[in-house]
């Protein structure tokens, strides 16, 4: 069997696998205080193009979403987002736990618009009864989306231009960033997530480290006192180089990027293998996610020789399926799939 179900399937890539190894017998400071951290903070810097930034580094990326929104949220404020968006469908009540509420926002592809965030700001600005209703302070994005989906640099700046007029934080969630600043239908770049953004983070479990996220503070009002922000939500490891050279080996000679564009050209043959063989898309996805939609009896077929994610069904003898690479998937795992896909 070949997984394609997600992309955390494996363990990490082999230079991380050998860095970590070779540092094994060493010793350092502990909770993030260490060369390791330091070094990895300054390349991410670099890369972002913004040496005021504050970098953290944390486990896991529900938990870096609680303990950014937690951080940065006044108990009367709440988050906007897609209705599809992971810390609104997938994070077990996580932002809501927190005291926060979350705004869904109709969207059939992943993303939501300036319009609609517009909308939401100017509903409380004018609202009759203000003191009643949740203050909308914070919009959350994902880069790219649950559906694979991208914003280009048009949308993500429309986004940060209502979000300075109703005095909103813009907070992109980048577990899969590599894989969606790898896609062919954005001209988004790591600075300009940096320059556009409040915070973000980018995501290291699903992109090759073996787990880890990194979180970028840009706004200086989200600086302060943030660690004891991440210890309150037990997100502060007591291990913490273990994650700075993981993402300081992922960073240093870009290799971050690298593994994202393979994943992204080996997601694309899949694409259009589905297409040659009549198999519609879900949803038109330019980067490691592929949406299909598919007959009983092609799922099951396939779910012979593959491990899928089975998104629900479509209609009545159709399912909606999704296959992802990663950073680990080979070139002879898409050959097998292709071939596969061409003998429906």
């Amino acid at each position: 069997m070949i997984r394609y179900n997600n992309d955390y399937s494996y363990g990490a890539h082999p230079r991380i696998l050998s860095a970590l190894t070779s540092i094994n017998e060493n010793s350092y400071g502990g909770y993030g205080l260490d060369p390791w951290c330091d070094m990895a903070a300054d390349t991410i810097r670099t890369h972002c193009d913004r040496s005021d930034a504050e970098v953290h580094f944390i486990v896991g990326g529900t938990q870096a979403n609680f303990t950014v929104i937690d951080a940065a949220l006044r108990p009367h404020q709440a988050v906007v987002c897609a209705d599809s968006g992971h810390i609104n469908v997938h994070e077990t009540g996580a932002v809501e736990h927190t005291g926060h509420k979350i705004l869904g926002l109709a969207s059939p592809d992943g993303k939501i618009t300036a319009d609609q965030i517009a909308s939401v700001g100017e509903d409380y600005r004018t609202s009759p009864v203000w003191e009643h209703v949740v203050q909308p302070k914070m919009v959350y994005l994902s880069f790219p989306t649950e559906f694979g989906t991208v914003y280009t640099l048009d949308e993500l700046t429309a986004i940060r231009s209502v979000c300075d007029e109703y005095m909103m934080y813009l907070y992109i969630d980048g577990a899969r960033m590599s894989y969606g600043l790898a896609s062919s239908e954005t001209d988004v770049t790591l600075p300009d997530i940096a320059r556009l953004a409040d915070a973000f983070y980018i995501g290291g479990t699903k992109c090759g480290a073996l787990f880890g996220e990194a979180i970028v503070l840009c706004h200086d009002d989200l600086k302060p006192y943030f660690r004891a922000a991440i210890k309150q939500n037990a997100g502060l490891l007591a291990k913490g180089w273990l994650m700075g050279i993981q993402f300081e080996i992922l960073f240093r000679k870009g290799l971050y990027f690298e593994l994202g564009e393979r994943a992204v050209r080996y997601a694309m043959r899949i694409r259009k293998a589905f297409e040659n063989a009549g198999i519609p898309a879900y949803i038109e996805s330019s980067t490691n996610q592929q949406f299909v939609v598919v007959s009983d009896e092609v799922a099951d077929k396939l779910a012979k020789d593959f491990v899928y994610e089975d998104e629900g069904r479509a209609d009545e003898g159709h399912r909606i399926i999704r296959f992802c690479t990663s950073w680990a998937t080979t070139e002879e795992d898409v050959d097998v799939l292709v071939r596969a896909i061409q003998g429906l």
